[in-house]
């Protein structure tokens, strides 16, 4: 069993776990296709550090948990790990029924997703399609206040979504946002269909930051 701090105190985010998986996944691929042990020693030293550099103010006991890392070199080890890390992972904010709909006033009978069956460690975002309204909602950490974005939601076909780069099922939302004092434009682009495939795919918060950025102009 993997312990971080006392009492396993998280210290990872969404982004940063699946930064992690990603690096170990190109990790076990490249013994998979060389046996050169020179190789082999310069990438998981690449790795670790490629993995440090995106995790910033560790302690020892958190740096430890992490390099466990250097001893891997198959699939069956990274998902024993993988496993052990999650426990690690701080969960995305907690939210209520309460808290959505102060998110969204205006939204009469919105439809909200069950929130029981989500697991939100797993979560750097969370987003849900309407079916009956063709809208897509989104709450947001934004600098420690979650915020609520709605649009209307058309989707497309397989693409490159805005928000995590990952190759998806898109569709093209679209939000109406203030551009003067009376007047309002129409402001988005092409996200996952699945919102929780996103967050799976997102080792990095850029891309969400900037599309909320693009949104709040």
């Amino acid at each position: 069993m993997i312990n971080s701090v006392e009492e396993n105190v998280p210290f990872l985010k969404n982004d940063q776990y699946n930064y992690i998986k990603f690096q170990l996944k190109n990790l076990v691929y490249a013994y998979s296709i060389t046996k050169d042990k020179e190789v082999l020693n310069a990438l998981k030293y690449s790795t670790r550090d490629k993995v440090f550099s995106q995790i910033s103010n560790m302690n020892e006991e958190q740096k430890a948990v992490l390099n466990k890392m250097m001893h891997i070199e198959e699939d069956k080890q990274v998902e024993r790990f993988l496993l052990e890390l999650k426990n690690d992972v701080v969960p995305f904010k907690a939210i209520n029924e309460k808290t959505i709909t102060k998110l969204f006033p205006k939204v009469k009978k919105l439809k909200m997703p069950s929130l029981k069956e989500i697991d939100f460690r797993n979560l750097s975002y969370l987003g849900w399609y309407d079916i009956r309204s063709e809208r897509k909602f989104l709450i947001i950490d934004n600098d420690g206040t979650l915020i609520g974005i709605q649009g209307s939601f058309k989707k497309s076909a397989k693409g490159i979504c805005a928000l995590c780069h990952g190759n998806e099922d898109v569709g093209l939302f679209m939000a109406k946002v203030k551009s003067g004092k009376e007047t309002y434009t129409n402001r988005g682009n092409y996200i996952c269909a699945d919102s929780f495939k996103c967050n799976e795919n997102l080792t990095t918060l850029d891309q969400l930051n900037h599309f909320v950025k693009i949104l709040n102009k």
